[in-house]
């Protein structure tokens, strides 16, 4: 058995580790805007016996396969985000709105809790697809700009470090709000009483939580970080 490192930060253990992204999920060990905490000082921070949880996780790994966005230039990193964790929100946020509506629809009266879950995702959904459009059309070319230019560009807001830390904030701003839905769900758990169109509903809840969770991640712990050594070489990480 592979046993992982403790010192090692939540988000270095994904990107060696990909699948411990689903075994911190379960944990509800914050890899994405929390990932530059290391393992043993989350669990010093929340009681946690180090030990076993490292045991736990290290019997999780099945294999050495690095995540792929880990070396990957900013370019390839930042389409590769376009590509994948773009495109699945741009075609789901729609599909969930849509299932959500229907289930609260048919099953509001009976459940009310349903009426703070679709405000919730209501706010999720508001953050997110303005903060795709500007990764899309601004900082995501002014990254390709900074990685292609022969030399450091100029750029109107200054220091790419500005509009990264609003990317930062708005990171946060969400994560809360998918704290927000798990906890309305019960951990995305449909009632007895749930039709097909229920579970469906909880288990894309569930999904877009993991997705963004990674997505975040890979944002903040690899691309930031990547593009600060790009503009300012030298310099430790954001």
């Amino acid at each position: 058995m592979k046993t992982i490192d403790a010192k090692m930060t939540l988000g270095e253990l994904v990107d060696a580790h990909p699948q411990l992204a689903r075994q911190f999920e379960q944990r509800g060990l914050d890899y994405c805007c929390g990932g530059r905490r290391s393992l043993a000082d989350v669990c010093a921070e929340r009681s946690l016996d180090t030990a076993a949880i490292v045991d736990e996780l290290s019997a999780t790994i099945t294999d050495d396969a690095r995540g792929e966005w880990s070396s990957m230039s900013a370019i390839q990193l930042v389409d590769h985000i376009e590509s994948t964790h773009h495109r699945y929100l741009w075609e789901e946020l729609p599909r969930l709105s849509a299932l959500l509506d229907k289930v609260v629809s048919v099953h509001g009266e009976r459940h009310p809790e349903l009426n703070a879950l679709a405000a919730c995702f209501a706010a999720i959904r508001a953050d997110l697809e303005p903060h795709l459009r500007k990764e899309e059309q601004v900082l995501f070319p002014m990254i390709s700009e900074l990685a292609t230019a022969p030399s450091t560009p100029s750029f109107a807001c200054g220091p790419m470090a500005n509009p990264i830390s609003v990317m930062l904030r708005e990171h946060d701003a969400v994560g809360v709000l998918l704290a927000q839905l798990r906890r309305l769900t019960d951990d995305y758990t449909p009632p007895v009483d749930a039709c097909a169109s229920y579970t469906a509903c909880f288990a894309g809840l569930a999904t877009l939580e993991d997705d963004t969770h990674l997505h975040i991640h890979k944002e903040n712990n690899v691309l930031f970080p990547l593009v600060e050594r790009l503009e300012s070489p030298g310099v430790s990480d954001l």
